[in-house]
């Protein structure tokens, strides 16, 4: 891992009394920055380029885990749930890492210039997440990015460019196959995408499978086999997650109390919904959210 890199992530986020994540003026780069190891934090991971530039942490979707550390970067390529956790950090040396959200418009403009597509591993469709080794013109364009945080007046000129190059690169490099599947306007992946974007969008409603099917233009058997490769859950899983996460956000941020949220997100029964709750967090929604509020007071 660069040096330079280590410096300059870690400076940018050396800020008492601001938490991560750190937001940049270039659209899309989030620093972090943690001087403790953390448990486990639920999220919704967005299509992005993760890269841990200090210490250790591993994120899992579904039922896959995936360990990375320096040198080693994870490709998303679809946005799904997933649970993350840093187990390497301390106030000496800090968790830092950045993550570049994928814009697939452009990344779908660079595939469509490559004179020779990336090849596509065996199968229909392959899995949305990849741990990738992070060097080479890969690193040096990331690295380029975060000098460009120091001359704000070219960001909007420059940023776009390396962006486009980081794809190319990423398109280019040994898990490229993988990555071209989810901007492929006629794919498999693709037409999951789309169904998981309709999915988010009523994720508060009943579904059936079969709707969703519908919209991937798949037979709800194929459809259900496709997107649980792509995302390691089942269509319902995938809902069930997003429910949760949502009715956790209502609750933290105040919006809403346990019976509320649980409503609001979808659920007719509130002891259903604790339960559930509880099986992914850890603990019954009026104790986590106390937790969570005492840890973030704390830090």
């Amino acid at each position: 891992m660069s040096d330079e890199l280590v410096e300059r992530v870690a400076r940018l986020t050396d800020a008492p009394g601001e938490e991560s994540p750190f937001a940049t003026a270039i659209d899309g780069l989030i620093l972090l920055r943690s001087n403790r190891e953390k448990l486990p934090a639920p999220l919704i991971m967005k299509p992005a380029l993760c890269v841990v530039v200090q210490g250790a942490k591993w994120t899992t979707f579904g039922g896959r885990r995936y360990d990375y550390g320096p040198g080693r970067a994870l490709v998303v390529s679809v946005e799904m749930p997933a649970t993350s956790r840093i187990v390497k950090a301390s106030e000496t040396e800090p968790f830092l890492g950045l993550v570049l959200e994928f814009d697939l418009a452009m990344m779908r403009e660079v595939l469509e210039r490559l004179d020779t597509p990336p090849p596509q591993p065996p199968g229909a469709i392959g899995h949305g997440v990849c741990v990738s080794d992070f060097g080479g013109p890969l690193a040096e364009c990331v690295l380029r990015m975060m000098r460009l945080l120091d001359t704000p007046a070219a960001i909007p000129v420059v940023a776009p460019l390396v962006k486009r190059e980081i794809c190319y690169w990423l398109l280019a490099g040994p898990h490229g196959g993988e990555v071209s599947r989810v901007v492929f306007a006629n794919g498999h992946a693709q037409r999951v995408v789309a169904a998981i974007h309709a999915l988010r969008g009523q994720f508060a409603e009943a579904i059936r499978v079969e709707d969703l099917a519908a919209v991937a233009q798949m037979s709800p058997s194929a459809f259900h086999r496709q997107f649980k490769a792509l995302t390691s859950m089942t269509p319902l899983q995938y809902q069930k997650q997003l429910r949760l996460l949502e009715a956790r956000h209502l609750m933290v941020t105040g919006a809403a109390n346990a019976e509320t949220a649980a409503y609001r997100v979808g659920y007719e029964s509130a002891s259903q919904f604790s339960r559930e709750y509880a099986r992914m967090f850890g603990a019954p929604p009026r104790r986590d959210i106390v937790t969570l509020k005492t840890a973030s007071a704390d830090s």
